[in-house]
């Protein structure tokens, strides 16, 4: 039986491993300056105490913590030998990771609803996206996601492992670990499915909902440059929707039979490292109020 699993790295190839190891490492500086910024700014600019810049402090948070329980791992892992997790490590990892992946999941949908109700509903924005009920968004999204990471932690680890503790993965997801099980992962995949449907779908089809709408409403606007400021805070967000859902939808919603060798690390590593560099890149480059608030807090300190 089991005890301990071996993780992949990026590379075998010793001459790859330090340029890789740098690469890594450089975004996750870029992810954790990003977010971190987006935090304080928000934080210390009476201007951005809205729901809007709410929402996006918590992803920020999230992205921080997402890509912090993945990347230093996967650091030592890239120049190590020792590329050993032990069991309970390795449902720990990946409990972390699928509690903060779907609340990036419903994050991005709650946005999404947020910029709905900002241009479609204009007047009654600040009744319905009280603070009252941004909070209740906000611990709902966590909430309810590590419950359901819980469950698939729980099921995942029932199952016995006497195949190999060779995980074609660089960290432990479900779909590289439930191909080394030797019991039936039926009931594993069953529930992945059904959660993938109540996260990742149903968080797009709002969020498709949502610019729908959106896009229906700026159409009505006879100005111009009315068109393109909201067009350009809206895109950010699709931007970033785009990358993850469709990444996320890859590695969850096909069957296991349809995935190619190599093709989880490749889709893993575009929504646990990339996407959580991108998001404070896309949003504070497009937002022009942010970059304001930057320049003024900037300006004070010194």
């Amino acid at each position: 039986m089991v005890r301990t699993f071996i993780l992949q790295g990026l590379s075998n190839n010793p001459m790859m491993q330090p340029a890789l190891f740098l690469t890594l490492f450089l975004m996750y500086l870029v992810t954790l300056s990003g977010n971190f910024l987006i935090i304080i700014v928000v934080r210390l600019s009476s201007s951005l105490q809205t729901p809007m810049y709410f929402f996006l402090s918590n992803l920020a948070v999230v992205d921080i913590c997402f890509s912090t329980t993945i990347v230093p791992n996967l650091l030592k892992n890239t120049i190590s030998q020792d590329r050993t997790i032990s069991f309970l490590g390795c449902a720990t990892q990946m409990y972390f990771n699928l509690g903060l992946g779907a609340t990036e999941c419903l994050t991005l949908a709650v946005m999404a609803y947020d910029r709905y109700v900002a241009i479609c509903k204009p007047l009654h924005y600040h009744n319905i996206i009280d603070k009252r009920r941004r909070l209740m968004l906000a611990a709902a999204s966590w909430t309810v996601s590590f419950f359901f990471s819980v469950i698939h932690a729980l099921l995942t680890f029932r199952l016995s492992y006497c195949k190999s503790n060779q995980v074609n993965h660089y960290f432990c997801e479900m779909p590289p670990l439930l191909r080394l099980s030797c019991t039936d992962t039926l009931v594993n995949e069953l529930i992945i499915y059904i959660t993938a449907v109540l996260f990742t779908l149903s968080s797009f089809l709002l969020t498709l909902l949502s610019y729908i709408h959106i896009i229906s409403s700026i159409l009505k606007i006879q100005l111009s440059k009315g068109r393109l400021k909201i067009f350009s805070t809206c895109s950010s967000h699709l931007t970033v929707v785009s990358l993850y859902y469709g990444t996320v939808m890859c590695m969850y919603m096909i069957p296991r039979s349809k995935h190619l060798p190599g093709q989880d690390r490749v889709v893993s590593i575009l929504y646990t490292v990339v996407t959580p560099m991108l998001n404070p890149i896309i949003y504070s480059v497009r937002n022009s109020d942010f970059k304001e608030c930057v320049i003024k807090i900037f300006k004070k300190q010194v």
